[in-house]
């Protein structure tokens, strides 16, 4: 089970990853609500990584790296 988990989190750390740039949108001068799209891409990717980091922390915190018993 810890060997799932491990690979689960890898992923979703990867997909992470994946999405810090929003390279789709650098092509792209739109605006919204007085914000570059780009900006709130970031403001939401912030805040979708600090409720994953919230989630992991409280659940998986030390997996892959502390002994299990």
């Amino acid at each position: 089970m810890s060997s799932v988990r491990v690979a689960g989190w890898t992923v979703v750390a990867f997909v992470l990853m994946a999405l810090a740039v929003p390279w789709f949108l650098w092509d792209t001068s739109a605006i919204a609500a007085g914000l570059p799209v780009w900006l709130w891409w970031h403001i939401g990717w912030m805040a979708l990584a600090s409720v994953v980091f919230a989630v992991f922390a409280r659940t998986d915190w030390g997996l892959g790296v502390e002994e299990v018993n």
